[in-house]
């Protein structure tokens, strides 16, 4: 069964000359139509989530500075990117993508949203590109509804997910595992339910050993219904903002493997971009269509799902 794909054209926002190549987006969505990686009608379009779900998880004073784009030049620094209305609209357009795919993902077994995973928001202030925390809000949403009762945050990117582990550091239906590199962004990183900090410079071998040693042990202790994925592109080794030392087959290898035991393991899984930096935008491009491929892959050897 063909991989739903969650996009909306809104996620382009112009924040200017960046780090951040708000235009992966959709580059990523044209180069997997172009090469018949998906076909439109895998497409799915999110709304915007509503202010009533971001403030599941955010604070009510945090949501009217969003509202109304009164914040001071230390909240403007943290963030690290111009707030503007067109990046509160895309913010609340990533959610609504984020809890889309979790839904598909119940649905069909898994799903990638080609946006997503801003692991670094709090529930009062947004840092290290991200505003409001996507994953968070869609688990706390489909918790609300009665989707699910148990679900995991698997974050690969090369940050640690900061975020994630405070909002959910007293939630012990949410297991939050982060495998990142330990000398990077953020400074402080409060203790997830498993972290595993990386050494600079960590290559496929070493990276995929930890990744097959840890990650099999949290789908059976912990039973999640859901897997949000964080399958961030920057582990490559020729990220501008990371250190590790992934080549674009490890990337593929771990892709694969995590909807392999997630599938395995009878969780669903909902798969986001997150970060990615590469000095050649095409290689972080060519990495997120990497994990839409290993989605199809792994997911067509599961006849039985859903």
């Amino acid at each position: 069964m063909p991989v739903p794909v969650v996009y909306h054209e809104g996620y382009a926002v112009d924040i200017g000359r960046h780090v951040f190549p708000t235009a992966k987006y959709r580059l990523v969505l044209e180069r997997l139509l172009r090469t018949g990686v998906i076909a439109a009608g895998q497409i799915r379009r999110p709304e915007p989530v509503t202010d009533e779900q971001v403030l599941l998880v955010h604070t009510p004073d945090y949501v009217r500075k969003l509202r109304s784009g009164t914040f001071t030049w230390e909240e403007e620094a943290t963030r690290e990117v111009p707030f503007s209305p067109g990046l509160r609209e895309g913010s609340w357009l990533a959610a609504g993508g984020s809890l889309l795919a979790g839904t598909l993902a119940l649905d069909f077994g898994a799903a990638v949203h080609l946006g997503g995973g801003f692991h670094h928001a709090f529930p009062d202030h947004g840092e290290g590109f991200c505003v409001i925390h996507d994953v968070a809000i869609a688990v706390r949403a489909m918790f609300r509804t009665g989707r699910i009762r148990r679900a995991a945050i698997v974050d690969l990117d090369v940050h640690h997910g900061n975020g994630s582990a405070v909002i959910f550091a007293d939630d012990p239906e949410v297991f939050t595992f982060s495998m990142h590199q330990q000398n990077n962004y953020p400074a402080w990183k409060p203790r997830s339910d498993l972290d595993v900090g990386l050494a600079d410079g960590t290559c496929d071998a070493d990276y995929l050993a930890l990744l097959e040693r840890h990650l099999p042990e949290i789908l059976e202790r912990h039973g999640p219904e859901l897997v949000y994925y964080l399958a961030g592109a920057d582990p490559y080794e020729q990220d501008q903002l990371g250190g590790l030392g992934l080549t674009l087959d490890g990337l593929r290898r771990r892709d694969e493997f995590v909807f392999e035991r997630c599938l395995g393991a009878g969780a669903r899984v909902a798969a986001l971009l997150a970060g990615g930096y590469a000095t050649r935008t095409e290689d972080t491009v060519e990495i997120h269509c990497g994990t839409v491929r290993a989605a199809e892959k792994v997911l067509s050897s599961f006849p039985s799902i859903p």
